[in-house]
């Protein structure tokens, strides 16, 4: 290689340089530089993207009053009398207890039934399809309301009915619609 003068005069010292700081540096530090930043690499590869946490939305639209599910107790279901196999429920996290249940049974065409409670009102909600047809989210109908479970992520932790991340959309026969994010839970 030819190079000028000026330019050999500044090529020779930096490659110099160069080889010496690479043979001063031990291959024991080098490897463990190298593992330390594919375990990294590996960590961000294992984690992928943070699930998307769904937002609440207040009522919106409609005649102005709120829809405000209150939680189902177990006076409620006693009440209720719901059959099926399994059933599914709605809550707003794993601490409180569920706005939304709803009970079917496995392969069946029967629809599947459940209960929400409106205020102090118990209203009774069906989805077609039975237990299978709301596994994996479904719409409830009501008289006068829509209930739409939407699934937003994997289970979280393990067993044989984990929860899962989902959203329920109430849409009201006035126009109104709220969203709640919370955890879709089936199994026996």
């Amino acid at each position: 290689m030819n190079l000028p003068d000026p330019l050999r005069a500044l090529f020779v010292p930096a490659t110099v340089m160069a080889l010496a700081l690479a043979a001063c540096s031990s291959p024991s530090d080098n490897d463990a530089s190298t593992k330390a930043s594919d375990a990294s690499a590996d960590a961000v590869v294992e984690a992928g993207p943070p699930a998307i946490k769904p937002t609440d939305e207040p009522t919106r639209g409609g005649d102005g009053t709120p829809i405000e599910l209150a939680p189902v107790g177990e006076s409620d279901l006693a009440g209720a009398r719901l059959t099926g196999e399994l059933g599914c429920s709605f809550a707003v996290d794993a601490a409180t207890p569920p706005i939304l249940v709803a009970k079917g049974n496995v392969a069946s065409q029967d629809p599947a039934r459940g209960i929400v409670k409106i205020g102090d009102t118990i209203a009774t909600i069906a989805a077609t399809g039975g237990y299978d047809g709301m596994a994996d989210g479904t719409n409830f109908f009501s008289e006068g309301l829509q209930l739409r479970v939407a699934l937003t992520g994997a289970a979280q932790g393990g067993g044989e009915s984990p929860p899962r991340p989902a959203t329920l959309t109430l849409n009201r026969a006035d126009g109104a619609r709220r969203v709640i994010a919370g955890l879709w839970q089936c199994g026996p």
